[in-house]
């Protein structure tokens, strides 16, 4: 069993409040189990906080639940997170952040720094997963059906509309629209919250069907089984069909699992997702979303931290999420944590110089 695990959820994203849900949910399937685990909550405003790792959603419904304690985070060697003056003996931390700095590189590159081992990708994947043009980019250079996505800003694009506009930055679901037209598209650039930082543009594919596929990384690179979403009509699926019926969460939305695919097609995806696997350097548990359409299949993006961890997927091959979370920890535990090179930095540019005045022109 791997040493003393952390889950860490919540965060400033959008996403906050489904982090919460897959937080909780490792936790207590982590507890369940025997282990014990600390839960820290990381608020909409930075902050962070021990909490009891059995609380329910509803206890963070108002913000942080009572009897939270007050942590602080030391991003250098030999840091990590402290309660007063003494520090958390985490063994390892479980990523469930979903969007924004948890899900970014940002996170990531603090755990780095402070030498701890963390599930998910590292600093840099977590990066690329995270931008939608960077993504599309690289799965199209690397031969994979992928449809053009263009950044939101510049010249019309070479392709008629409709149009379906997502924030360069951001979850699956979180801010993207449906439009006819670009100008449609650079209003919506401009005042939409979720595109501050960028937009991406693309084909929209009427009649299109949702295909998602889980790639775990350990103890070998496996494949889930793929899920049809079900939409409640022909136009995307959107944040409110995916997170908010049933009690919530990606468990309880409405989908075919598995898919009633041809063979080929399934073999296709598999194929595909294990391949990104490597391309994005995915690490712990992603999901993997592809569109199908006119008997075309193409990449649609990739989930680095997805909802519910895509535990709910793993039923052929039949693997019970206290596994699948036992194994992500396994994976990491046994990696070195992130070293730095400070090779060349030897004091010889220094030395040699000057003033810095004379520099200065």
């Amino acid at each position: 069993m791997s040493p003393r695990p952390a889950v860490v959820f919540g965060g400033p994203s959008p996403e906050h409040d489904i982090s919460i849900l897959t937080g909780l949910q490792a936790a207590r399937a982590l507890t369940m189990s025997g282990r014990d685990v600390d839960a820290i909550y990381w608020t909409k405003t930075g902050q962070w906080f021990l909490v009891d790792p059995d609380s329910e959603a509803t206890h963070f419904a108002q913000g942080v639940p009572p009897k939270a304690k007050a942590l602080r985070f030391e991003a250098e060697p030999g840091g990590g997170f402290f309660n007063k003056k003494k520090r958390l003996d985490i063994g390892v931390v479980l990523n469930a952040c979903h969007g924004g700095p948890g899900e970014d590189g940002t996170v990531q590159g603090l755990f780095d720094l402070a030498g701890l081992r963390y599930t998910g990708p590292d600093s840099s994947a977590s990066a690329l997963g995270m931008d939608k043009l960077a993504f599309g980019g690289l799965t199209a250079a690397a031969g994979l059906t992928t449809l053009p996505r263009l950044l939101v800003g510049g010249p019309a694009p070479p392709f008629d509309g409709p149009y379906i506009i997502k924030p360069r930055y951001g979850g699956s679901s979180i801010g993207i629209s449906v439009v006819d037209d670009y100008d449609t598209a650079m209003a919506l650039l401009n005042t939409s919250p979720h595109m501050g930082k960028g937009a991406v543009l693309e084909p929209f594919l009427a009649g299109s069907q949702d295909l998602n596929i889980a790639v775990r990384t350990y103890p070998s690179v496996q494949t889930s089984a793929i899920e049809a979403p079900l939409r409640e009509s022909d136009q995307i699926y959107d944040y409110a069909q995916k997170y908010l019926e049933g009690d919530g969460g990606m468990d309880a939305a409405k989908r075919e699992l598995p898919a009633k695919l041809p063979a080929e097609d399934e073999a296709l995806i598999r194929r595909m997702a294990t391949e990104i696997a490597g391309l994005a350097r995915l690490r712990s548990v992603a999901r993997i979303d592809f569109l199908a359409h006119d008997g075309v299949i193409y990449v649609n993006e990739v989930n680095t931290i997805p909802g519910s961890l895509a535990g709910y997927l793993w039923i052929d091959p039949p693997i019970a999420r206290v596994e699948l979370l036992g194994d992500m920890l396994d994976e990491v535990v046994g990696l070195p944590s992130t070293q730095y090179t400070t090779a060349g930095a030897d004091g010889t540019a220094l030395r040699s110089a000057g003033t810095i005045a004379s520099k200065l022109g």
